[in-house]
């Protein structure tokens, strides 16, 4: 015969306890008497006793599963705050069910779908839902839906994010401080990349400069976008005295093609980038980018989900703002 799972029960006769405390234990460490708790964790360990997540669910209501959809995650400039906010949820006592809903976003309706059969508590977006129907069953499938790294005026349920076209604004301000006369954009096939090329070029031109001239790149953003990006400078009329890069990606294979081909950085061309990758601060030179702070935005998910939790009022959009961090490049 195969021996049996290890019970609640087993645990709370090895540590000399009630099955209720045990319970408490699990499901609060904090509210259990220090050493109390660690012979109820030494008889978990020693029993080999597993939780069942599924039957503790039923009982509250509540899954204690999170579903994280991102649209990728290789060269994402969402890796820090996916990863960031993984770890908040995991010493929540969460689970998280990470899904890749591709670059444009055509197995977001799929993942969604799956995330709320689950029966998920809550659902975390990188990727912007831009279909009414969908947005309008997130709305009423009764889960918490946070909205990240954007901040729409009608969310879905909560924002967590910055203003994209008030970055590309404040990049346009910054390099016109710094004497810059001829902006060239790279701009990736994003909604979110569109919202900051605009504000920079709407900020640019209002502050009496010519309109930009600018290059549409495919998504996701890489390496060799940035490499082809600067062969393509030799198309213009003029040539520009600062490319502003969609990404870090695309301004780092910028400015190493400009080094092969003798280009001086900034000297002779100047680079911007966006999302402050760890590598923005690695490169020589040092690439000028805008930072959002992707750790905050995993404390402000984490504050939303605490809030609904507790069945308290939260937010609907919560600004966590960006900087322009100066570098070498620009």
């Amino acid at each position: 015969m195969a021996a049996r799972n290890p019970r609640l029960d087993d645990v709370a006769a090895m540590a000399g306890v009630s099955a209720a405390t045990v319970s408490r234990f699990i499901n609060s460490p904090e509210v259990v008497a220090a050493a109390t708790g660690a012979r109820i964790r030494a008889a978990i360990e020693a029993t080999g006793y597993i939780q069942n997540l599924a039957a503790g669910a039923l009982a509250s209501s509540r899954s204690r599963m999170i579903a994280a959809l991102v649209p990728d995650i290789a060269q994402s400039i969402f890796n820090d705050t996916v990863e960031a906010m993984i770890d908040e949820l995991a010493s929540d006592g969460n689970s998280v069910m990470l899904a890749l809903t591709g670059p444009d976003n055509h197995r977001l309706a799929r993942e969604i779908n799956m995330a709320l059969a689950r029966r998920v508590d809550a659902i975390i977006l990188t990727g912007i839902v831009s279909d009414e129907g969908l947005r309008q069953r997130l709305r009423s499938a009764g889960v918490t839906v946070i909205e990240t790294w954007g901040l729409p005026e009608d969310p879905i349920d909560v924002a967590v994010g910055f203003s994209h076209r008030a970055a590309g604004e404040e990049m346009a301000r910054f390099l016109r401080q710094r004497g810059y006369r001829r902006p060239h954009l790279v701009v990736p096939r994003s909604t979110r990349s569109e919202r900051r090329a605009s504000g920079f070029i709407t900020r640019w031109m209002h502050d009496g400069g010519p309109e930009p001239t600018r290059l549409d790149v495919n998504v996701p953003s890489h390496f060799g976008q940035g490499r082809l990006s600067y062969r393509a400078l030799g198309d213009l009329a003029e040539r520009p005295d600062v490319v502003v890069c969609g990404s870090d990606w695309i301004a780092q294979g910028l400015i190493v093609e400009a080094q092969a081909a003798g280009i001086r950085v900034p000297d002779q061309l100047a680079v911007t980038g966006f999302g402050n990758l760890r590598m923005a601060g690695d490169m020589r030179p040092t690439i000028t980018s805008v930072d959002v702070d992707g750790a905050r935005i995993a404390r402000e998910v984490m504050r939303v989900l605490r809030s609904r939790a507790a069945g308290q009022e939260v937010e609907t959009r919560i600004d966590v703002g960006f900087r322009v961090i100066a570098r070498e490049s620009a």
